[in-house]
């Protein structure tokens, strides 16, 4: 695996690929890998010849009094894991290669895919990330880039920024990695207590019994968001947001008669969690 700190070193490491026209299939990271991270690395080496995985720990989707200090920096420990993964390139440039005249020079923002959820308690979070996405793709200039469907709104944010700048790249998404009790693999549930994490589990287990329940007994989307924030509560989290948008563009519904996604976000601690389940005419992972 060839590791770029830097433009130069990137182009030159990808030129032999491009030249040959191998499909480049690219996963963008924080870095603090875990089996979320590996599960999109095995997605890019099913769709691309040359896989790339970037890892930049970006300041401008971190607001003052956020981690962004704390955020745990591993490269090293990274490097080895994307190694034994198949990786073949690293891209791990420093903040003056992706931000060179400062982090406020050039931003991207999204309109409508950025509203309410996540925005409603992180308004920086998604100019952050679409910024940064939009300049790593640029770089990287890849065939497909490959995406977790756990961070749900960030998935769509992404595919509309690829679609409206008119990027010729295909965007992947890859279903959310779980432990074997339902809790979404995440670097955040490295925080949790013993105690926490026992009770961790119960913000999917909250979402997908209320909507095992809405589908049996007529409930609206309103209905079901309020349903699964008592069951979530009840759990011992504390409910940040519950809400049911349309799957896929997270369009506002007032019915669930299609896709349908209800996400999530809850406080164990200090510790905050979000999820998500996609359901229709039957959810998804229900049974039945």
């Amino acid at each position: 695996m060839e590791t770029a700190h830097d433009l130069e070193q990137l182009d030159r490491v990808l030129a032999p690929s491009r030249r040959s026209g191998e499909p480049i299939a690219f996963v963008p990271t924080l870095g603090n890998l875990h089996e979320g991270h590996m599960a999109l690395v095995e997605r890019a080496r099913q769709v691309g010849d040359q896989v790339v995985a970037s890892v930049f720990v970006n300041p401008t989707q971190f607001a003052p009094g956020e981690d962004f200090a704390e955020y745990p920096r591993t490269l090293e420990a990274d490097r080895q894991r994307l190694r034994a993964a198949g990786v073949d390139v690293l891209f791990a440039p420093g903040e003056s290669q992706v931000y060179p005249d400062g982090p406020d020079a050039v931003t991207v923002s999204v309109d409508r895919a950025t509203e309410g959820l996540e925005s409603t308690v992180r308004p920086h979070f998604f100019t952050g990330v679409a910024t940064v996405v939009t300049k790593l793709l640029c770089a990287v200039r890849p065939d497909r880039v490959v995406l977790g469907k756990k961070d749900y709104q960030q998935w769509v944010v992404v595919r509309r920024l690829v679609r409206n700048l008119l990027l010729n790249v295909a965007v992947e998404a890859v279903e959310t990695v779980r432990e074997t009790d339902g809790l979404a693999v995440s670097s955040r549930n490295q925080y949790l207590s013993p105690a926490e994490r026992q009770a961790a589990p119960g913000l999917f287990q909250g979402m997908r019994s209320a909507v095992e329940e809405a589908f049996g007994s007529g409930l609206g989307p309103e209905e079901l968001a309020d349903l699964a924030r008592e069951r979530i509560a009840a759990a011992g989290l504390r409910p940040e947001y519950v809400a049911v948008r349309r799957g896929g563009d997270l369009e506002p519904v007032t019915d669930l008669n299609g896709e349908r996604v209800v996400l999530a976000a809850a406080y164990l601690g200090t510790t905050r969690l979000i999820d998500n389940l996609e359901f229709g005419p039957r959810p998804k992972g229900l049974g039945g």
